[in-house]
Parts: C-alpha cells; sequence; structure tokens
C-alpha cells in the first residue's frame, strides 16, 4: 500500500462515518511528507485510525452518570429454573429514563433470559417486572422472517405499534441510513440478508414506535466497525432523549460506555 492509497483509504473511511476528510487526511498528508515515514508506521490502517480521529473530533466516550429521569423498568426477585438448574436467582435491575446498563456475566449466566423476561416472552418463576412506557426489544438472532423483505418488516411492526404504512417504512428507512445499511432496504426477503445487516433489521425494529424502554441483546453482532460505532452514538442520543436502555455484552472494554454494570455471574458485583 503505496502512501497515496492509505490516504485514499482514510479518506473513504472518514466519510463513511460522516466525517469531512479534508483537515484529518491533509494533516495526515504533510506529516507524511515532512517525516517521510510509511503511513502504516506511522499511524496504523487505515480504518483503526479513522476510529481514533472519529472519536477525537465527537469526544470519544461520554462519562457516565447518575440518571436523574423517573425509573422506567424495575425487575425485583427475579428466579428462572430449567429442570433443576437455576439460571437466575433473586435477581434486581432497575433502569432509569436517560441511563445505559450494561448487563454482563459468562456464557449461561442468565443475560438473555433476563432481558426476555424484562421484554415479557418469558415468565419467571417467581419475582415481577415493572414496566414505566412502551417496551423495544432487539434479539440476539432471530426475531426476523425470512420471506419478508425489511419494508414489509417495518410496515409489520409498525402497525402492531400504532404507525402507519408510509411512515413505518420511511423510518425504517432512515433508521438503517444511520446504520450505514448499504443498498435499498426494501430490495431483498431478509433470507437473502447478511448477518450483520439481519442484526441491523432486529435493531431497527425494536426502535420503531420510539418506545421509552430499549432491551438489546448484543445488538452489534456481525457489525463491522464503522457500524459499531454509529450504534453507540446511537445509544448515546437515545439516553439523551431520555430512554432507558439495557444492552447485554460480554465485552468489558464496552462497560467505560455505559452508566451503571449488572454482572449476572455468580458472586458478580453489582
Amino acid at each position: 500500500m503505496t502512501a497515496d492509497d492509505w490516504l485514499a483509504a482514510l479518506s473513504a473511511e472518514l466519510r463513511r462515518r460522516r466525517i469531512d476528510p479534508a483537515g484529518p487526511v491533509g494533516e495526515a498528508a504533510a506529516h507524511l511528507r515532512d517525516s517521510g515515514q510509511h503511513p502504516l508506521e506511522v499511524f496504523g490502517p487505515p480504518a483503526a485510525y479513522a476510529l481514533a480521529v472519529v472519536a477525537g473530533l465527537r469526544g470519544a466516550t461520554p462519562e457516565p452518570r447518575r440518571p436523574s429521569g423517573e425509573p422506567r423498568l424495575r425487575a425485583t426477585g427475579i428466579t428462572k429454573r430449567y429442570g433443576r438448574r437455576t439460571v437466575l436467582n433473586n435477581v434486581d435491575l432497575s433502569v432509569h429514563a436517560g441511563e445505559v446498563v450494561a448487563m454482563i456475566g459468562a456464557n449461561g449466566c442468565g443475560k438473555s433470559t433476563m432481558l426476555r423476561i424484562c421484554a415479557g416472552l418469558l415468565s419467571p418463576d417467581s419475582g415481577h417486572v415493572r414496566l414505566g412506557g412502551t417496551v423495544g426489544y432487539c434479539p440476539q438472532d432471530g426475531g426476523t422472517s425470512d420471506f419478508l423483505t425489511p419494508d414489509e418488516h417495518f410496515v409489520l411492526v409498525g402497525a402492531g405499534r400504532g404507525v402507519g404504512r408510509t411512515e413505518a417504512r420511511a423510518r425504517g428507512r432512515s433508521m438503517a441510513a444511520a446504520l450505514d445499511w448499504a443498498g435499498a432496504p426494501q430490495a431483498r426477503q431478509s433470507r437473502h440478508l447478511s448477518g450483520g445487516t439481519r442484526q441491523k433489521l432486529n435493531l431497527i425494529l425494536g426502535r420503531l414506535g420510539d418506545p421509552d424502554v430499549l432491551l438489546l441483546d448484543e445488538p452489534y453482532q456481525g457489525f463491522d466497525n464503522g457500524t459499531y460505532l454509529d450504534f453507540w452514538q446511537q445509544v448515546w442520543q437515545w439516553r439523551d432523549a431520555g430512554k432507558a436502555i439495557v444492552v447485554v455484552t460480554h465485552l468489558l472494554n464496552e462497560l467505560d460506555r455505559v452508566d451503571t454494570v449488572l454482572d449476572l455471574t455468580p458472586g458478580g458485583v453489582r
């Protein structure tokens, strides 16, 4: 890769993330010209350096903050067993408006089960859930119909939210564009979409109707780095708009992006 190729790749990565490349690319070119070094030695791969530029321009990650809004989700004493195996044992969770909670823990500790209980898709053996507002749910996998196009998904889910056909399509397409969804969302049946694109569709469907509580089960599966960054920018925007958000994750480096952490690992700190 020549310096010109690297600069062109950096410019493309920045444009994809909706950043004007003129300043960053000009500064990088000037440094390379003065130093005589190869860009991979100085800056690393173009995509990685683009992420660093975006983080610097947008202020990296917001500081976690104490929620000031009203409680939107309260789960108290949640216990769930499958046969003789106790998956959740007396778990409490409280999420306020304007708060992002990360739910973490080892595989099999009940993260997805807890989220499904909070979404009303699964009943606990004991305990209860109280909601203050509407709920949107994005599963880790599944959640879409193979033989429906994305537009048809938007219309179907929008109808359940009281959103008309035209508005549901418009909202769905707008949210698709915000996640760098290439091509026309209405063009293909979902069975022909890649895993990452189907997960974008899941995330959009969870957001249709502007719910007050968002329950997201590893929603970025299959996303590339640019879309992953866009996802977290949207999470912070939703938080600023007063949404209560729960994100199930196994990536501990994400914890500086949230306000509160619930560790479901037995003996974990909450």
